[in-house]
């Protein structure tokens, strides 16, 4: 069997180059990048799981995990953040993250925690190649053609959740959680209308909303 390939994208020169020395040494192909934007171009389907720091210089970890999710990669991500509390913790996993790692952390235990999510999920980043991609940095939905549209924080979460499972009914709750991941009071009424907004973009983008309202549950991205 291969070695698993993990990229690790980590801003530090000198920690990126640690974690990637050690991470060969315990049997792990590795790739590096050092910022978001570097990060969404080395995905593809030869990365088995990525580790992730939080604080990026171009973007939050976090949207780049959650714009690696809409765009369908399935890969396991280990976030590292060096603000290791339960609210970061949970806002991590909103984001689609698989598990969290407070810095300085040893490389032996990053290598188990790696192994087990691989195990967990399988390997293969498998992304695919839609219509719509969702951009981290500049949090813009970017349409296979014509001109980028810009979203807030809180509408590019809301939409990268959605497209993270297209064709099926995501809960307003769950909704909720990866919107304000810090936690918050959100009214119906405050999700129905970013969501308003959210359509209202999506046919600027693409011609139609695609964004269905499942009744009783939530929303769907279709």
């Amino acid at each position: 069997m291969t070695e698993p390939t993990v990229l690790v994208v980590e801003d530090d020169h000198g920690l990126r180059e640690v974690l990637a020395r050690g991470l060969r040494e315990e049997s792990f192909a590795v790739r590096t990048a050092a910022n978001g934007a570097m990060a969404l171009r080395s995905i593809d389907p030869g990365v088995d799981a990525v580790v992730l720091d939080v604080g990026l210089p171009d973007a939050d970890g976090r949207d780049v995990c959650q714009a690696m999710r809409a765009a369908g990669v399935t890969a396991p991500v280990v976030f590292l953040t060096a603000h290791d509390v339960i609210t970061d913790r949970l806002a991590g996993f909103s984001a689609g993250g698989d598990d969290y790692l407070g810095k300085p952390c040893h490389v032996a235990e990053l290598a188990a925690r790696l192994r087990a999510a691989l195990q967990r999920t399988g390997r293969g980043a498998q992304p695919q190649t839609p219509a719509l991609k969702l951009d981290p940095v500049t949090h813009a939905l970017c349409p296979a053609e014509g001109a980028q549209v810009p979203l807030t924080p809180t509408e590019f979460r809301l939409l990268a959740c959605l497209m993270s499972a297209p064709g099926a009914a995501v809960r307003r709750r769950v909704l909720v959680r990866a919107g304000w991941p810090e936690g918050a009071y959100v009214s119906d009424n405050t999700l129905d209308q970013y969501l308003l907004r959210l359509r209202r973009k999506l046919r600027r983008a693409c011609g139609t909303h695609g964004i269905d309202t499942v009744r009783g549950v939530g929303y769907r991205f279709t």
